[in-house]
């Protein structure tokens, strides 16, 4: 059977099981529209070039894959320290109760299926055309699936200096549960946000995040993905940063049996900045993979790709990162790295690092290693009297370090990086997850 014709099969029988879309208005053209880009290139297969090292087979399936909740004890939610407007999800609806009131100083924060009935919306120049613009040269079709059939997600508008962080946070209840989310962001001209992302978001979820940053703003962008096992996630952030603005987001994925972060970064005017950083830790059947796309587009502009991962038992980390350098886009300043530590023989990394460059002032560099762990460096904290365990979780901390200062905020790198050993000491003492 030809390859079209297999991904259109699996794109019919995907959307046979789905739930109603929320659009109306604006919103339901938008949505058609995704619909069409969609259906013209159908759902990825393994033959794809950009999914030849994770299989989308669980992500194509028309029914999410069981996945049962995870149980974190007396453990305290992630950020429940930090002051911070809280909206809630619980399988990707919105939950009124759970949720803080939306309003928030420097910030208008709309609902998508409520601003989506009006006729005419700021988000219309937005929802679905960083996505649209994202889909060449390379294919995202969950992205447009994120675009076509999103259920719920919601609409920031910065206007200021937002007073405290906006925090979304996902909520995994139905073993069966499978989400579709949407949210766009406008950080208007001097304008900040920090947005915080936490939890698993359901058994399945697809979830599309559109950010434009406006001339001279900052948008501060930290995720903590779910410590449930056995959930699936395609994520994917699509952002245009404007002239003098700073884009910056970290992530950090601790299991999860199958984890693909997109991110597609257009620097489209001078003396722009994107940071992105990644820190992953799997242990057993843990596959995850970033795949990372930067242009620039304006000249003078600064990218960071940071990414790291921590892989035992059998895990599988994938890094896919490019930067593309447009004719004109003089004095650029690209960096890339992506790295892992392998904790055993059975673990594997794979990369695929790339520089594209048409202009000819231009500073960029990439690399990629894997490696074991440092045994002298072992050896040296075990014979200060360091226990094995403890001097082995001191060490992935310092391999990881790198990547959680990118986030700018110190009390949530401090959260960070609690997590961080909570993980290590669970997995040192129990083997656990």
């Amino acid at each position: 059977m030809a390859l079209a014709k297999v991904k259109e099969d699996a794109l019919v029988a995907r959307l046979a099981g789905l739930q109603p879309k929320a659009g109306a208005g604006w919103l339901a053209a938008a949505q058609n529209d995704a619909l069409a880009r969609l259906t013209a290139m159908g759902l990825p297969q393994r033959r794809d070039e950009y999914w030849r090292y994770t299989d989308p087979a669980s992500l194509n399936a028309p029914n999410a894959p069981v996945a049962a909740r995870f149980n974190p004890g007396d453990e305290a939610p992630v950020f429940e320290a930090i002051d911070r407007l809280k909206i809630v999800f619980t399988d990707g609806v919105f939950d009124p109760v759970a949720s803080d009131d939306l309003a928030l100083a420097g910030v208008e924060i709309e609902r998508l299926e409520t601003a989506g009935q009006a006729h005419i919306h700021w988000a219309q120049g937005l929802y679905g055309v960083l996505e649209a613009r994202g889909q060449t040269p390379v294919a995202r079709p969950f992205a447009a699936l994120g675009s076509a059939h999103a259920t719920d997600g919601v609409l920031i508008r910065v206007t200021g200096k937002a007073a405290r962080p906006v925090a979304l946070i996902y909520h995994h209840d139905s073993e069966a549960s499978d989400a579709i989310l949407h949210h766009c962001v406008k950080v208007e001209p001097g304008a900040s946000l920090t947005l915080l992302e936490s939890g698993p978001g359901a058994a399945r979820l697809t979830k599309v995040l559109e950010v434009d940053v406006g001339e001279g703003a900052a948008f501060h962008h930290i995720r903590v993905q779910g410590r449930d096992h056995e959930r699936r996630a395609a994520t994917h952030v699509f952002a245009q940063v404007q002239a003098r603005a700073l884009f910056k987001s970290f992530t950090l994925t601790a299991n999860g049996r199958l984890t693909r972060n997109e991110a597609v970064i257009d620097l489209v005017g001078p003396n722009a900045s994107a940071h992105l950083a990644g820190a992953a830790v799997g242990d057993g059947d843990f596959h995850h993979d970033d795949t990372v796309f930067v242009t620039h587009t304006a000249a003078d502009c600064e990218s960071r790709q940071v990414f790291k991962k921590v892989l035992m038992n059998g895990a599988t980390g994938v890094f896919q990162g490019k930067i593309l350098v447009k004719p004109g886009a003089q004095k650029t300043d690209g960096y890339q790295i992506s790295q892992s530590l392998l904790l055993d023989e059975d673990s594997q990394f794979l990369a695929k690092p790339e520089l594209e460059i048409y202009a000819d002032d231009v500073k960029c560099s990439h690399g990629s290693t894997s490696g074991a762990i440092d045994e002298t460096a072992l050896f040296y904290l075990q014979s200060r009297g360091v226990p094995r365990a403890s001097a082995q979780a001191l060490l992935v901390l310092a391999f990881l370090a790198q990547t959680i200062e990118e986030i700018a905020d110190e009390a949530i790198a401090e959260d960070i990086r609690t997590r961080l050993e909570g993980w290590l000491a669970r997995h040192a003492s129990k083997g656990g997850k």
